[in-house]
């Protein structure tokens, strides 16, 4: 059976529903034929125009809250990625044939992103639904029924978007709370030893999912040597904040005493069991020595650390990686591996909020972390590690936690 090449314009074009395609900047992209009909407006019109230059608020009318609520969906689509639907909403319009008044008009928006590769938010289908008929039906249907009919949806319409609004006000105030617990759970940027560090955190833009990453950086007894370790908590806000801290701060303690990066992990994944919360976390630790240019490590299901050489040849640490902490039902000892260094070398350890993106293979992320790296290997901690979140971040913000740690060895 052959195929038929599909003419995806043609079908937006013809769709029955008022769609328009609007840039994260809220300009129209395009419009489909519904929409001009509904609006009453030509394509010359709407195209390349500000939505709220087009569409402005009912200056007539003080509570006029539309465009208001229409600009705060549209850019929590823009900030989160993800799909907003809002309450029924009245939205006048100036009327074509009376310039100065205004016509009252009832609309059901619903907002969708159009993801590029990385996870950003390229493009916005704005669907509206048109349902100022339905609130005039008291005209047809008598004035006592209609009324109650436009008081019950307008009034159920706008109990649901103030529950909306509650909600994500408590959302921002939990997420800003946590981020608050972390940053003082959290090493304070410091040197370590005689060797720069730069160390760096990001919260996810405007999601749930914060919170879980960490970073710890520590002297170690005996010779010159410091460990240096990122990790993920599985899970967001308060919790993830003070599993986080927990099983960091049995890292820092064993790594104190331990006589490698296995053994350090084999003591945190039997803490692991008794932290709730813990299941599934992800650690990476490392121990370098300076003396004998040496970095040992070993991984908990974590992404490999990367070593930088001075030559340029970029290296993953990834012969020693065994399964998340608390992921085996008995605790087993964990592997280690050792790799060697020259002095100016850079070490590099990252959580997945790095390099991961939606639809697309984990090697594609890490292949382009090790070529940013690559061509920033020269700069200092500092500079590298803002080359590095720049270049790698989506560019609305990181769509998961991501915590790097850059040490110049």
């Amino acid at each position: 059976m052959t195929r038929t090449a599909i003419d995806y314009a043609a079908v937006y074009h013809a769709l029955p529903g008022m769609v328009a395609i609007l840039t994260p900047g809220l300009v129209y992209a395009d419009v489909n034929e519904a929409f001009l009909e509904g609006t009453g407006l030509s394509r010359e019109e709407l195209l390349g125009r500000y939505l709220f230059d087009v569409f402005p608020d009912n200056p007539n009318n003080p509570s006029s809250s539309g465009a208001r609520n229409l600009h705060a969906s549209l850019l929590r689509v823009v900030a989160t990625g993800e799909r907003d639907t809002m309450a029924l909403q009245r939205y006048d319009v100036e009327s074509r044939e009376r310039p100065g008044e205004w016509e009252e008009r009832y609309w059901s928006p619903v907002n969708t992103p159009v993801l590029s590769s990385d996870g950003s938010v390229v493009l916005i289908v704005h669907r509206v639904e048109e349902v100022t008929e339905l609130m005039r039906a008291r005209d047809r249907a008598g004035i006592d029924q209609g009324r109650v009919l436009e008081a019950e949806l307008y009034t159920r319409a706008r109990e649901l978007q103030e529950l909306n609004h509650r909600l994500r006000q408590a959302h921002a105030r939990e997420r800003q709370v946590a981020l608050v617990l972390q940053e003082a759970m959290l090493p304070a940027p410091r040197q370590v030893g005689h060797h720069r560090a730069a160390v760096r955190y990001r919260p996810a833009v405007g999601a749930l999912n914060v919170c879980g990453d960490w970073y710890d950086l520590v002297d170690l007894v005996g010779g010159h040597r410091i460990g240096v370790s990122v990790g993920d908590v599985v899970g967001h806000g308060l919790e993830a904040a003070g599993v986080m801290g927990q099983l960091r701060s049995a890292l820092t303690a064993a790594s104190r005493v331990a006589a490698g990066p296995a053994e350090a992990l084999d003591v945190v994944g039997r803490y692991a069991h008794v932290v709730d919360g813990a299941e599934s976390a992800t650690v990476v630790t490392t121990f370098v020595d300076f003396d004998r240019h040496t970095i040992t490590y070993s991984s908990a299901g974590h992404l490999p650390p990367v070593l930088v050489h001075r030559d340029g040849r970029v290296e993953f640490l990834d012969r020693a990686t065994d399964p998340p902490l608390d992921a085996l039902p008995e605790p087993a000892p964990r592997s280690e591996a050792t790799a060697a260094f020259t002095p100016g070398s850079t070490l590099v350890l990252y959580t997945d909020g790095l390099v991961e993106r939606r639809r697309e293979d984990i090697d594609t992320g890490l292949f382009r972390l090790a070529e940013s790296l690559r061509r920033h290997r020269t700069q200092d901690p500092e500079s590298l590690a803002d080359s590095v979140l720049l270049e790698l971040l989506p560019p609305g913000g990181a769509i998961d936690d991501t915590a790097l740690i850059v040490v110049r060895l």
